[in-house]
């Protein structure tokens, strides 16, 4: 049996776990292409004005897996993790999918996660699966184990100061430069995994970043005993990966020789709107250099590269000056 996942959301944060859960299950897994022009022109076309990019980008995708002659596409809801909440088009994701591509209604295999932890493994959420792909409770078990193995080492190589990319490619066995200790200049690079490590979204933000002699630090590189949920600390961002951000960019304020942030965020999200303000403000209270980037589907990579540019080279005058 083919499932397809569509390269967009939060394929970027657990596509270990899921492509090891199916697999182990007897299934092929096939990617969605990476994204490109015609993805997401294709998800323009079929998606309502009013939704945010990222939301247009998966439906693009979800196009692309419709040519590609899949049983299935995996579309997982993610609701909840503990008592904190998904952004809502995460939890409406289904229902988005389905109203905006025809014919997608029978081809979506719809997991509802609520989870305890940031590791999906509870096995209720899965049971659905079990008569449409055939399969024992006790498959679905000793699959959601090797799942959780699986992203556990992937989380392992982040912490070390891999991207998420490059922790996918060694646990593929692949040879990859160790992540840079020493630059120049170090910068928090703040923004949601589908914003960050999809290379036609960021324009390969990272990459450009570090061939300016950057050292580049994501939310995903720090611990998530770090940047848990802890309302001892007063207000916490509502959502579940807005808060994993923010409290990301407050600990490298408060507690790393960091010289600058750059919030990287998509045009029209809500949660965004409001943690990019709050980073912004906290930032302007330790004198440290702020700038925001948001993409749309008209951003260019030119626009994109002068503003690195800019922002690298002030950063660097400014500690010249220090």
């Amino acid at each position: 049996m083919k499932i397809g996942i569509p390269r967009a959301l939060l394929y970027y944060y657990y596509y270990p776990f899921f492509e090891t859960f199916f697999k182990e299950l007897g299934c092929e897994v096939v990617l969605s292409e990476e994204t490109n022009a015609k993805i997401i022109s294709d998800g323009c076309k079929v998606t309502v004005s009013e939704l945010c990019v990222p939301i247009k980008i998966f439906n693009g995708h979800v196009v692309s897996l419709m040519n590609k002659n899949v049983d299935y596409i995996f579309v997982p809801r993610f609701i909840s993790i503990g008592k904190e909440w998904y952004c809502p088009k995460f939890i409406g994701l289904g229902e988005i999918v389905k109203y905006s591509i025809d014919s997608m209604k029978d081809k979506m295999l719809i997991v509802e996660l609520k989870n305890k932890t940031d590791i999906p493994d509870r096995i209720e959420d899965y049971m659905p699966l079990a008569e449409k792909l055939n399969v024992t409770k006790a498959q679905l078990k000793n699959a959601l184990k090797k799942a959780k193995i699986s992203f556990l080492k992937c989380r392992k190589l982040s912490l070390q100061g891999y991207t998420i990319p490059e922790a996918y490619s060694i646990l593929k066995g692949k040879e990859v430069p160790p992540p840079m200790q020493k630059a120049d200049l170090t910068i928090g690079l703040m923004g949601y995994v589908n914003n960050v490590y999809d290379d036609f979204v960021s324009m390969s933000a990272v990459k450009k970043l570090r061939e300016m002699g950057v050292k580049v630090i994501t939310f995903d590189m720090l611990d998530e005993n770090i940047i848990k949920l802890d309302k001892s600390k007063g207000k916490q961002p509502f959502w579940t990966f807005a808060r994993k951000v923010y409290n990301a960019a407050n600990y490298l304020i408060n507690n790393v020789e960091i010289d600058g942030i750059i919030h990287l965020t998509a045009f029209a999200c809500g949660p965004d709107s409001v943690i990019g303000k709050m980073m912004e403000l906290e930032c302007g209270e330790k004198d440290i250099p702020f700038m925001t980037i948001r993409i749309d589907e008209h951003t260019g990579e030119s626009h994109v590269q002068t503003r690195f540019e800019a922002f690298t080279d002030m950063l660097k005058m400014r500690k010249g000056a220090k």
